[in-house]
């Protein structure tokens, strides 16, 4: 299969022309003319999926391995050492990240992962959904339902009415909605303490265990085009003690 085929098939899902200004997702490594023997789904990219995969393969992922503009290559640091042996084994790379937010992985994680299948969305990013729980009963919930093993939380409050969701991390998004609780990834100390201050509650549901379903949702998408791919996932660099 050539990669402008799959690329048709992925820009229907969640078309590349939506992904916000900062972003680069598209095809990073390889051409269109390109073809691949296999597909492999996966949140990062990291040395042990390079060195483990197949040559002539294609790895879509969620965060692009190249994200800001690179001046030099060396090899003996990140990305520079995925890109040198990606190169020598004739590994593709196309990368979905903001565009796949909007229009599948936000959605997905709601409704499949956690189980809320009503919700409106605010803008671009946000889903606002109804919750009618004590905020120890939704904190405990949200952990079982994503297997985190340590929650940090600010509870602003006794109950959740309303909460507000967004995978990977959303704390610039905080004031464009209104709601009892927010649940995202990677909030900040000062963020945590504005949010308790103006009583509103926080679940970081952390980066990776927020993002990690990428593979799977993407996987179902595909396979209604008959493609289908193997799903993995990079390391998560965080260890929980």
């Amino acid at each position: 299969m050539k990669i402008a085929q799959i690329y048709v098939i992925l820009d229907e899902l969640a078309p590349f022309c939506d992904q916000e200004s900062w972003d680069n997702s598209g095809l990073l490594i390889g051409s269109f003319d390109d073809e691949f023997d296999d597909l492999i789904l996966s949140l990062d990219l990291d040395f042990d999926l390079i060195k483990n995969a197949k040559p002539n393969s294609l790895f879509i992922t969620h965060h692009p391995l190249i994200f800001k503009g690179l001046k030099s290559l060396d090899s003996s640091k990140f990305p520079s050492n995925l890109i040198k042996e990606m190169i020598k084994k004739d590994i593709k790379l196309i990368s979905m990240h903001t565009n796949f937010d909007k229009h599948i992985l936000n959605k997905f994680v709601l409704s499949q992962i956690l189980g809320y299948k009503n919700f409106t969305q605010i803008g671009d990013f946000v889903l606002k959904f109804e919750v009618n729980k004590s905020f120890e009963e939704f904190a405990k919930e949200i952990k079982n339902k994503l297997s985190i093993s340590n929650l940090r939380v600010v509870k602003a409050g006794e109950f959740v009415k309303t909460a507000a969701f967004c995978t990977g991390s959303g704390a610039d998004l905080i004031g464009e909605f209104e709601a009892d609780c927010f649940l995202s990834g990677d909030f900040k100390y000062h963020t945590a303490l504005e949010c308790y201050e103006n009583e509103l509650s926080l679940i970081d549901i952390g980066h990776f265990e927020s993002e990690r379903f990428f593979g799977d949702c993407l996987a179902l998408a595909l396979q209604k085009s008959e493609v289908f791919a193997t799903i993995t996932n990079s390391i998560n660099p965080f260890e929980y003690r």
